[in-house]
């Protein structure tokens, strides 16, 4: 098994490759320990010291180190981790997590509730299509908070949490667009998460 890495624009975040699905649908965080007891290879990473974060996605891993920690010394451990977890057939996420994330996912992405409005509907149509995928092609995701006056309300994800890029993307990137897509949109805001 060969598990490529790639930088993200998130300097404390690593993307791993393994060449395989990882999730079906969607991406899952998983930001402490305590976070993944239905995840067996997100507890393996959260075993070794210096890993504070982690996003799985379709195709990839993101990992996320402590400040204090050293990425040369990380990421051997990651990738050792990362491919006695994938060669042992080990399940990403236990049947009953990754029921809840499908069915969350379903919910929170293709799925405008009755109560969308059209520009809600739009905004979440422009992100799923327009933004979604770069951002998770850089180990991330963004994920629609909500809409109030004028204001679009985002949470940034995996590498897109705490990137130093983060409020360039926001405010250059995807305001833009959406203000030239939606007029009633004026800015665009950064949700903790």
């Amino acid at each position: 098994m060969f598990i490529q890495t790639e930088n993200t624009p998130n300097p404390a975040t690593l993307k791993f490759l393994p060449g395989q699905t990882v999730l079906k649908a969607g991406t899952a965080e998983f930001k402490t320990p305590e976070d993944a007891a239905d995840a067996p290879l997100v507890q393996r990473l959260f075993t070794l010291q210096g890993v504070s974060g982690v996003l799985l996605g379709d195709d990839f891993v993101a990992v996320s180190k402590a400040e204090d920690t050293d990425w040369s010394m990380l990421k051997p451990m990651v990738l050792g981790a990362l491919m006695e977890h994938f060669s042992t057939g080990q399940p990403v996420l236990l049947e009953s997590a990754a029921q809840r994330l499908e069915a969350g996912q379903a919910a929170s992405e293709g799925d405008h509730s009755a109560d969308d409005d059209e520009i809600v509907t739009q905004i979440k149509v422009l992100l799923a299509e327009r933004v979604r995928p770069s951002v998770m092609m850089d180990g991330g995701d963004i994920e629609f908070e909500s809409f109030e006056e004028g204001v679009v309300y985002l949470r940034m994800r995996g590498a897109c949490s705490g990137c130093p890029s983060a409020t360039m993307t926001l405010k250059s990137g995807i305001e833009n667009m959406l203000k030239h897509f939606i007029p009633e949109v004026v800015e665009v805001r950064s949700v903790p998460g």
